[in-house]
């Protein structure tokens, strides 16, 4: 029975038609709010403008409309009396912008969290500092001042300060308990001391070093940079040692994490690496096709988990192509398990997917090839096939993947054929440089024709660098004197 469960679609609604009562031990979110202009820009156009795919994925939902002013409305009367009495005065000091529709959608998605965790489980909200005064208020009202257990800080130091103000470095996390005493599970940091002030425990080069609980400021967690070896492009992906020390904190092996926000899985994958099942949320199959790609990266074909909300039918995969082409290219990316391109300022186009593999040993060094997909929802033609033949030649790929809506033409094969083979020294044997799949294809299991299996990734794979269990998190209590 699969234990996992990754969801597209509005986490409100999948929230109260698929998680029951009590059933969750440990939730984290990081919603979105456009705190500054660039906040959620990812994917830009050669001409430095925001792309539609950008916009439609990432844009700012959080604005006062008709949907604002029914969500503020069913919470006021319908949801609990406190609750509604703090909406009423949000809005008459706030009125009608773009912080009160905020907090009118996330109060019903923070009402439903409170419903499904358990007696025993704990919610940390991660905000920042021009959102988490009201989510603070808001937190109150539907957990109970009495079951606020922590305002964390997260303090980091990167890039990018103002000689008008002090340089705004943390993220705050609320951690509230669904009763004054949820699960939780202290750790312990070592603090050093130039000299023996308060101990005379000495570490195996001779510095002083006394054993503390940690604190409610964390400022030895590195934030995800343009360096980091776990960054992925997205732009609010949060370092897995967070997350790790979240996790280990408030949960047990087994247990049950949400992230009803879930972006790039980091969540997720510090729950599977951490032997705790998993919930992950998201409205769109850019985070989905990441997700897939970031948990097969790093656990393989081992991991179980099922995708509930995609197509599953040619029908279902036309209609979403016809509603959104975005929607339907990251959706078809993710069947193949591969990763969505971030499409930078002055980036080539013609990809919009690539998948990685290793079949080739020099020495020590394990050569990474690649394979180029294209996606088409509308008409196709062989002149499609001589343009990715030309993308994977221009990009030195070994294959080059046409993922096509409609069925290719007897032209199209032949000209996919010309393209001849790649050939694979570790497993001796050839694979076509250009494939076609179809979506009724994908719909019916078939996969890439590349050297991908499972096998060929023991042999031939790098160790992931996301799963190393960050040495912070890695304490064991008590220290070896």
């Amino acid at each position: 029975m699969c234990e996992n469960f990754l969801y597209f679609g509005d986490n409100l609604d999948i929230l109260r038609d698929h998680i029951k009562d009590e059933t969750i031990d440990l939730v984290y979110l990081d919603p979105p709010f456009k705190s500054n202009r660039n906040y959620n820009i990812l994917f830009q156009e050669r001409n430095g403008s925001e792309s539609k795919a950008q916009i439609k994925a990432f844009e700012d939902t959080w604005k006062w409309n008709d949907q604002a002013e029914m969500a503020y409305q069913d919470v006021v009367e319908s949801g609990p009396e406190r609750l509604s009495k703090v909406m009423q005065a949000f809005r008459t000091f706030l009125g009608n912008n773009d912080m009160m529709a905020y907090l009118a959608m996330m109060a019903p998605r923070l009402v439903e969290l409170h419903r499904v965790l358990k007696p025993t489980g704990s919610i940390y909200l991660h905000c920042d500092p021009t959102t988490s005064h009201y989510l603070k208020i808001l937190m109150d009202a539907i957990f109970g001042p009495g079951n606020m257990q922590n305002e964390i800080i997260w303090g980091y130091r990167t890039g990018g300060v103002s000689k008008k103000h002090f340089a705004r470095k943390h993220d705050t996390l609320l951690f509230y308990g669904k009763t004054e005493e949820p699960k939780f599970f202290p750790m312990q940091e070592r603090i050093y001391y130039e000299k023996p002030f308060f101990t005379t425990k000495q570490d195996e080069n001779g510095r002083y070093f006394a054993d503390v609980y940690i604190r409610d400021v964390w400022d030895d967690i590195k934030p995800v940079i343009n360096v980091s070896s776990e960054r992925l492009g997205y732009p609010t992906q949060k370092p897995i040692s967070l997350l790790e020390r979240i996790i280990r904190a408030s949960s047990e092996e087994g247990d049950i994490v949400l992230d009803p926000f879930c972006g790039c899985g980091t969540a997720v994958t510090a729950a599977q690496a951490l032997n705790r099942r998993w919930i992950g949320i998201d409205i769109t199959y850019l985070a989905i096709a990441l997700i897939k790609s970031r948990l097969r990266e790093n656990f393989g074909d081992k991991i179980k988990y099922k995708v509930i909300g995609e197509p599953v039918t040619l029908p279902d995969a036309k209609a979403l192509a016809r509603e959104d082409p975005y929607q339907f290219q990251w959706w078809a990316i993710s069947k193949v398990i591969a990763q969505p391109v971030e499409k930078k300022k002055g980036a080539d186009k013609g990809i919009d997917g690539r998948l990685y593999f290793h079949d080739e040993v020099s020495g020590t060094k394990v050569k990474t090839k690649q394979i180029i997909l294209q996606v088409k929802s509308g008409h196709v033609s062989s002149a499609h096939i001589r343009d990715l033949r030309g993308v994977i030649e221009r990009e030195n790929a070994e294959i080059g993947v046409l993922i096509t809506l409609e069925e290719p033409s007897k032209a199209m094969k032949k000209e996919a054929i010309s393209a001849g083979f790649y050939y694979s020294p570790g497993w001796q044997k050839r694979y076509p440089r250009i494939q076609i799949l179809t979506v009724k294809d994908l719909l019916a299991g078939k996969k890439i024709n590349y050297p991908g299996s499972r096998e060929a990734n023991v042999i031939y794979k790098k160790p992931p660098s996301l799963l190393k269990i960050s040495k912070q998190e890695n304490r064991k209590l008590p220290y070896p004197q």
